[in-house]
């Protein structure tokens, strides 16, 4: 038996920061902030977006089954709003004795040690990297092939893929409204985009059961 919940923690840094100005490092994080804002609002959760290691950042899903849908929002996000820097992240899964008080900075937990061991054996060239709890091969390979289609995204197809994964528009027709552009030039986007061969996988792991205590990863 499970002696505390499980959680999907999300920790990471950004792409090559120190030959950056200090104005875009700051503008690549306010926008990880508010990508963390939004998704937790469209999911009804807290993500209690921490800052660390002035470029680092760090995450928390209460409930791990949305680690795919927030791995991609996080990408949708950054292309979007056109940000100048790219992040990568680990993603750790298992166990929280506590989400800490005022944010992440004092939590602890299974989930947060392996997200932190994860980020810092990452290879140089990949953005994402999962391992923990319940992760198996199959769960890897996903988010890997997720990787891979995600950031080929263009701007345009990042900003619709955003707008269906915040689920606050519901038809095509209506993200074209917001978007002022034609329903053709929405399906366009996220066709281009690759959103009909999402749709398995993240069902897959909106209902994986992470509860069997396996935890191999690749990075």
């Amino acid at each position: 038996m499970q002696k505390y919940p499980i959680c999907a923690v999300l920790t990471g840094d950004l792409i090559k920061s120190r030959k950056a100005d200090i104005s875009t490092v700051e503008a690549t994080l306010t926008i990880l902030r508010d990508a963390a804002k939004r998704f937790g609002k469209a999911w009804d959760i807290d993500l209690r977006f921490t800052r660390y290691r002035g470029d680092g950042w760090q995450i928390v899903l209460t409930n791990p089954n949305l680690l795919l849908d927030a791995a991609l929002y996080i990408i949708a996000r950054l292309k979007a709003d056109h940000s100048q820097i790219d992040t990568r992240f680990s993603i750790g899964v298992g166990a929280f004795e506590t989400l800490g008080t005022r944010d992440l900075a004092d939590a602890t937990g299974t989930a947060f040690f392996t997200s932190g061991d994860l980020l810092d054996h990452m290879g140089g060239n990949r953005l994402i990297a999962l391992a923990g709890q319940g992760i198996d091969n199959a769960e890897v390979a996903i988010v890997d092939l997720a990787e891979c289609v995600a950031s080929g995204w263009t701007a345009t197809q990042a900003q619709a893929i955003a707008l269906w994964l915040e689920g606050e528009f519901k038809r095509h027709e209506d993200i074209a409204a917001h978007l002022g552009v034609t329903r053709q030039a929405v399906q366009s986007r996220l066709s281009g985009a690759g959103l009909p061969y999402f749709d398995n996988a993240l069902y897959a792991i909106r209902n994986h059961d992470f509860s069997e205590n396996t935890a191999k990863s690749k990075c």
